[in-house]
């Protein structure tokens, strides 16, 4: 306990050091502390003379509304989900309660309610997000075949939004387009691993990088390296977080300008970062959960000043029609944090060059002031829609930006200045942050001789690696503390291990065997993984350059005992809906009534099942099967959509293999409820691990019930 308890005040005593992020996050996960006003503070009075003084005097809130706005902040924010939106539910898809998150966890009346809520979170198809933080994946406008890079992903809640819309249609097991997401983080990457493996997709891939100078990728395209350009970005980057006051209780007494102040040169860099990864044409969302124009306005006035004209605001006021909002600010002033104003750059003494900067200032020239459009920029107010505080703004990429636009220099050439760099603070922990600004390669442009010795050195390392084998960067390109991370190693073509898959599941011949991956260079291969073959290029083309976290999802399964089967994988629930549309053996098409035998006893024998399914696994090789449940349309009081579960069958019963949530919510689908009846015999068991010990004719599967 002692070590447990150590290791909590750590995590908590970090988490209120770090500053906050747009991000809301999972119900315990998000970027600030999760406490807030329902985790045990003492009683915290919502009070700070200062921070009403600032944003009266900026007038944020429209004349006559301050009281309501103040009011609203005073309130516990209410507790908000989305259900996953490509699993086929109607279109209601986001849910605006009236309670906050202290009553739904606490209240008796509301347990069953709050399991409910906990367990299809567990299983993928709820995300509890908070309702303002769902604004930026949806003004992102994401397509299935876009490659998307979500800049300060971490806890993840947006990037299961952008997984959702990358997998729009379901039919379709492979999307053309893909997620990076990135955190500077190391532990809360594997927070945003978690969140993403809960919709198991193949395209994702969680890398753990600074998003100020995240690495620029490259792509084998037909052939020819190619720099890889996101066709969208999310930049929610970290931020003083005062439009979370609401459940972020302890941000009144701490509030002060001076975490606007020194985190502003850390947002410009980013945002700066990742507008010259953005593809021309591509859309760019920058959003916080800061009411402050130094970390909202400032910074994309300042981004697009020195983008000259290669970066617009787009105008999206009819983009999501139901949604209360204020223009962007085109005046404001910047005080230091002992409540000193300064109305321009001039007016700043010399003394406060290193905290006051000049691009914390809006444009001197009206005219290039008007043609920001910052009145395009959205400011969400809490009291207008009971929500948090928020700001988002939508870039669009006309051209490439200007100090890419450099001709190729000649060998031998001294190096120019790559641009503009912010100096200033630098990122949360305090440590100065770099920038090194990389020139953009197209086709119509030439590139610097730094970035043709990092070609040739890369493709150098490539070609000395092992075929297939993708590894981590090498320690002394590993600057953060972390876990060490196994390589990712693609299945050779020709490699004995999958002619048995591929027989004894029938795989038909468009399976895209070379998307298979493992985590083990040497020795027995446990898992099998896929990734799309996107997503594969990347991990081939850049393995020295970029820190994967994790990727793909698993969709196979040593068994203890496989050598006594035709085949020594069996089926991973998680990964059964990419693999369903290749397999063409070992599909048992099951009733309703077979799923609820199934999802509630341990092991029934065949003759428990319908005819139907009896006669399809009686003369069936003992081993890993599929369950299909598909809907009859004649039958409208019937369930309505598909249900594909991955099983086992043994010498004379058979059963699945899926996680405990999992089961709960097919249940619940079906109008089962067995939450409470789960000690009674013959009710589900509480993990996945269900086979009982003493049926030995299905040993060998149930000895992998527990992975």
């Amino acid at each position: 306990m002692g070590r447990r308890s150590r290791s909590r005040r750590l995590q908590q005593q970090q988490q209120q050091q770090r500053p906050g992020s747009a991000e809301d996050g999972a119900e315990d996960g998000g970027k600030r502390s999760g406490a807030g006003w329902e985790g045990g503070y003492p009683e915290i009075v919502k009070e700070n003379k200062l921070f009403e003084h600032y944003y009266q005097e900026l007038k944020i809130v429209p004349e006559g509304e301050w009281d309501q706005f103040m009011e609203a902040l005073r309130e516990p924010l209410p507790a908000t989900l989305r259900i996953t939106g490509y699993k086929r539910y109607p279109e209601e898809l986001a849910w605006h309660t009236n309670l906050s998150r202290k009553i739904l966890r606490k209240s008796p009346q509301l347990e069953k309610f709050h399991q409910f809520l906990v367990s299809e979170t567990e299983s993928g198809n709820i995300s509890r997000q908070e309702a303002v933080s769902m604004i930026p994946p949806l003004l992102l406008n994401a397509h299935p075949h876009h490659k998307i890079l979500d800049m300060c992903a971490a806890p993840g809640s947006k990037t299961t939004q952008l997984i959702e819309m990358l997998h729009a249609d379901m039919s379709v097991p492979f999307p053309e387009g893909f997620v990076i997401a990135n955190d500077v983080d190391n532990k809360r990457c594997y927070l945003l691993v978690h969140q993403a493996k809960r919709l198991s997709s193949p395209c994702i891939m969680v890398v753990n990088h600074d998003a100020s100078c995240i690495p620029r990728l490259q792509m084998d395209v037909n052939g020819k390296k190619e720099i890889l350009f996101y066709d969208r970005i999310l930049c929610d980057v970290p931020c003083s977080g005062d439009g979370t006051m609401r459940k972020n209780i302890d941000v009144w007494k701490k509030w002060s300008t001076l975490n606007s102040l020194q985190l502003h040169g850390l947002q410009l860099r980013i945002a700066t970062r990742g507008a010259e990864q953005l593809v021309e044409g591509g859309r760019m969302v920058y959003s916080t959960c800061s009411l402050n124009p130094i970390e909202d306005e400032a910074v994309i006035a300042s981004l697009l000043e020195k983008s000259e004209g290669a970066l617009e605001l787009a105008d999206v006021s009819s983009e999501l029609p139901g949604l209360k909002w204020m223009p962007g600010l085109t005046q404001w002033k910047v005080m230091t944090k002992d409540g000193q104003w300064f109305a321009a750059w001039d007016d700043v003494p010399h003394s406060r060059h290193t905290q006051i900067r000049p691009t914390m200032f809006p444009p001197k020239d009206p005219e290039k002031s008007q043609a920001m459009h910052l009145e395009r920029c959205l400011r969400i107010l809490p009291h207008h829609q009971n929500t948090g505080g928020f700001f988002v703004a939508v870039l669009v990429k006309k051209s490439s930006m200007p100090w890419n636009k450099r001709p190729p220099k000649l060998q031998g050439e001294s190096a120019e200045p790559r641009g503009p760099v912010q100096p200033g603070p630098a990122d949360p922990m305090g440590r100065s942050v770099s920038h090194p600004l990389e020139l953009e390669s197209k086709p119509a442009a030439g590139i610097s001789d730094t970035e043709a010795t990092e070609r040739a050195e890369n493709l150098e390392n490539n070609e000395n690696k092992k075929d297939g084998v993708c590894g981590p960067p090498p320690s002394k390109k590993m600057k953060l503390f972390g876990f060490k991370e196994d390589p990712f190693v693609f299945i050779p073509e020709d490699d004995p291990l999958f002619p048995p898959i591929q027989k004894f599941y029938a795989l038909g011949p468009s399976f895209p065997k070379m998307n298979l991956l493992t985590r083990t260079v040497e020795g027995k291969r446990r898992q099998l993984y896929m990734v799309s073959k996107e997503l594969r290029n990347v991990l081939l083309n850049n393995s020295e350059r970029v820190k994967v976290i994790n990727t793909g999802v698993k969709v196979w399964c040593r068994n203890n005992s496989g050598e006594e089967f035709d085949c020594a994988f069996r089926l991973a629930q998680e990964g059964i809906y990419t693999l369903y549309p290749f397999i063409n053996s070992r599909i048992v098409t099951v009733s309703m009534e077979d799923v609820k035998i199934l999802l509630t006893q341990e092991n029934p024998f065949f003759r428990k099942l319908s005819s139907e399914a009896y006669g399809q696994v009686k003369d069936m090789a003992k081993g890993s099967v599929v369950l299909k449940y598909e809907p009859d349309p004649t039958k409208p009081d019937t369930l309505q959509c598909p249900i594909v579960l991955c099983g086992w069958r043994g010498k004379a019963s058979i059963r699945t293999f899926v996680p405990k949530n999992e089961r709960l919510h097919y249940l619940r689908m079906m109008g089962l409820e067995v939450l409470a009846e789960k000690k009674k015999e013959g009710a589900v068991p509480t993990s996945e691990s269900a086979a009982s010990p003493g049926a030995p004719e299905d040993k060998a599967g149930a000895e992998q019930g527990a992975e």
